[in-house]
């Protein structure tokens, strides 16, 4: 609690918070990625999220003002990761919180046998709840500015995922033939990660970088957990018309959110319209990935009890390319962004690399 500078208020002493100490929503994201995109429907085949994105943070941090879970989760990071938490009331910083609902499923590539397949990928399905803070500072004379994530995610895998349901629902929807396989999923066990990320990229003032330009963004995470325990780097390209001035595009994945904290984003709504407020525009862009992979619960199986799995690879690359766009209606922020995702194989039997597409669409309140 110390690293807050404070202790909570007692029961007798009701804490007196700013509205910009208070949590209040700014917009929200749907993500669909499919293989079907690709014209596959296997190994990774199916991902959903929902995210609700809040304001800035302004000043020093006080956590008594926010809602108790969030509130808990900010002292939980300060006791884990004190300098998380330096200098954040400083003026070139702010935050903001990401609640992520999502579910992804697994399945191997034959679809009509109902026996367990000993070499391709278990059938396994993820049901998350993410919280994430979003801490973005800009050194003095640097420039660079920083973006750093810690995410916790907290689930299930198994049946209790209802990855079967969700995936037999769409299938029959669409016309398309169920998988008979799905009695030999992995079974129940609760599902929990760390994630801790950190991006950079080139400094700018305005909501976007005006004009025709460019720019590259570096990341490098660490993920620890029984979902997923890796290490990562990576760069994105960018190249278009009035880029936005967040920290790229990605697939889903903890860490990933692509709209930090920004205190521009209300002078989309100002008159006379302010020169660094927010404007339509669209951009290329190219994610390139590399990652040391140490557990991944869809190849490796459960972690605490016997189960399928094949022989994960350790090395994993992945590139991803697409298009984003942004514009501005009624005064709201709209986005749409869309890409096409290619993985390196990740377990010795898989039958080559494996594809799939994302669509994002984001709204700001």
């Amino acid at each position: 609690m110390s690293a807050f500078g404070r202790e909570p208020p007692s029961s007798n002493d009701a804490p007196t918070c700013s509205p910009e100490q208070s949590l209040h929503w700014r917009g929200g994201t749907l993500r669909l990625e499919n293989d079907l995109f690709a014209g596959t429907d296997r190994n990774y085949t199916n991902g959903v999220a929902l995210t609700a994105v809040s304001r800035d943070l302004q000043g020093a941090l006080r956590p008594e003002c926010l809602p108790w879970p969030i509130g808990l989760y900010a002292r939980f990071i300060g006791w884990v990761d004190p300098g998380f938490w330096r200098n954040s009331g400083a003026q070139s910083a702010s935050q903001n919180v990401v609640v992520r609902l999502g579910q992804a499923m697994y399945t191997p590539e034959d679809h009509t046998r109902t026996d367990l397949i000993p070499d391709d990928r278990p059938y396994a399905g993820l049901l998350y709840l993410g919280l994430a803070w979003n801490r973005r500072t800009h050194p003095q004379a640097a420039g660079h500015e920083v973006l750093d994530v810690r995410e916790l995610t907290l689930g299930v895998i198994g049946p209790w995922s209802l990855a079967e349901h969700s995936q037999d629902l769409v299938h029959r929807v669409r016309g398309f033939e169920r998988f008979l396989g799905w009695d030999n999923q992995l079974r129940n066990e609760p599902a929990l990660q760390m994630a801790m990320e950190r991006k950079f990229k080139p400094y700018t003032e305005s909501a976007v970088r005006s004009g025709w330009s460019s720019d590259v963004i570096g990341s490098y995470a660490l993920r620890l957990g029984n979902i997923e325990t890796a290490a990562s780097t990576g760069l994105e390209f960018r190249a278009g018309r009035n880029i936005p001035n967040d920290f790229g595009s990605y697939p889903i994945r903890p860490g990933g959110e692509n709209r930090p904290p920004s205190n521009l984003a209300d002078l989309r709504a100002t008159k006379p319209q302010s020169s660094r407020a927010p404007r339509p525009g669209a951009h290329v862009f190219l994610n390139l990935e590399a990652k040391a992979v140490a557990w991944d619960f869809s190849l490796d199986g459960n972690l605490f009890r016997d189960s399928h799995h094949v022989s994960r690879r350790p090395w994993v690359a992945q590139a991803a390319a697409g298009i984003s766009s942004q514009w501005i209606v009624a005064s709201r922020g709209v986005r749409l962004a869309l890409m096409r995702v290619w993985r390196t194989r990740e377990f010795d039997q898989q039958a080559g690399r494996h594809a799939f597409g994302s669509i994002a669409l984001s709204l700001e309140f």
